[in-house]
């Protein structure tokens, strides 16, 4: 397992690579170029220099998140093909600097979505929080609003500005799109992107829609089990994989976490993880805990047996935290939290590492 830092960059990220160096097994990070939109090219000077300012510090940089899916490929517009053809030169230009691993997504519209961004804990601290309730209160226009004030004026990743600019135009396009269509679309993406990814040697990882539930009325089709089976049939490769994230499938209390990260580890489909714990307070309402498996609903233990098991070579990193000790920042992406939350799954990976190697007792008789 090699434990990583999701990074902004110097320009975007208040936090500095010095002081990610510094958490205990920190190996490398999950970069982003976050200045870049959805279906433009990443350009080989901007990569490098990223990669360089990562080596510079003694880390690796061999996952990059967020090389965003252009909304027309998921509408299945005719401009598609242009957009598809952009992200393979992406993914060449990332190839020549050492890129392994590409984690994206293909939720419609909206990314990520939260009611708070900074919901305040009984002990002081703030985390990410969602409450459907409130959603079904709200309008998207006005969820996008709240989101974009409550954010302090950061960019948040998959919130894109010029997408967001149209929100009206593009939900009315997707009227009549349902989930069989959109697992359509996904297919030709994937069958235009995946040569390209085995010709680079690099794995293309989705991470699953978050919250796992539709919204307005929006198809997503990374929400459970068998969505994620769907997805890696569309284009079987293994360069066709998996980001696990067990907030995200774990923010509904029907998805065995744990068993999806064996069943899909056993299968070599799995090529990053993001693991973290979340609390549920109710049908569709939770919120962002500590990765203690005891302060939320998830076995976190059982999630790193699993990787442990099944695919021990995986790209990990502590995904999401609370804003503790006065910190301030992008929700959600704390240094603090974070850099215990790797130093706690590097524990549980370590103890289940050495209670699999330990002899098995024996009884004698005599």
């Amino acid at each position: 397992m090699k434990m990583t830092f999701r990074w902004y960059g110097e320009a975007y990220d208040p936090i500095p690579l010095e002081h990610v160096r510094q958490i205990p097994g920190m190996t490398g990070i999950m970069g982003v170029l976050d200045q870049y939109a959805a279906g433009e090219v990443w350009s080989r000077e901007d990569i490098g220099a990223l990669v360089d300012r990562v080596h510079a510090q003694g880390l690796e940089c061999e996952v990059i998140e967020s090389v965003n899916v252009h909304e027309d490929i998921k509408l299945g517009l005719p401009s598609r093909d242009a957009y598809i053809a952009n992200y393979c030169q992406t993914l060449e230009n990332l190839a020549a600097f050492g890129i392994k691993v590409v984690i994206y997504n293909f939720m419609p519209v909206f990314d990520w979505l939260r009611t708070e961004l900074y919901h305040r804990n009984e002990d002081g601290s703030t985390c990410l929080y969602y409450n459907h309730a409130d959603v079904e209160g709200m309008g998207p226009r006005e969820i996008v609003a709240m989101t974009e004030r409550a954010s302090g004026g950061l960019t948040l990743p998959g919130w894109e500005p010029e997408r967001l600019g149209r929100l009206e135009e593009v939900l009315a396009l997707y009227k009549g799109i349902d989930h069989a269509r959109m697992r359509e679309h996904y297919r030709y993406f994937l069958q235009g992107v995946i040569p390209t990814c085995e010709r680079v040697g690099i794995r293309l990882a989705v991470h699953p829609d978050d919250p796992a539930w539709d919204l307005f009325g929006l198809p997503r089709v990374c929400k459970n089990r068998d969505d994620v089976d769907a997805i890696v049939g569309l284009v079987d490769s293994p360069a066709n994989s998996l980001c696990v994230c067990s907030g995200s499938l774990g923010s509904n209390p029907d998805n065995d976490v744990p068993a999806i990260f064996r069943e899909f580890g056993e299968r070599g489909r799995i090529a990053a993880a993001h693991v973290r714990n979340v609390k549920h307070l109710g049908p569709k309402h939770f919120q962002e805990a500590q990765h203690l498996s005891a302060d939320g609903s998830l076995d976190m233990a059982a999630i790193v047996e699993a990787i442990y098991d099944t695919c021990p070579d995986v790209y990990v990193r502590p995904d999401h935290g609370r804003m503790i000790w006065g910190e301030t920042g992008r929700p959600g992406y704390p240094l603090y939290d974070r850099a215990l939350g790797a130093t706690y799954i590097n524990g549980l990976y370590e103890a289940t590492a050495k209670l699999k190697s330990r002899p098995a007792p024996t009884t004698e008789i005599g």
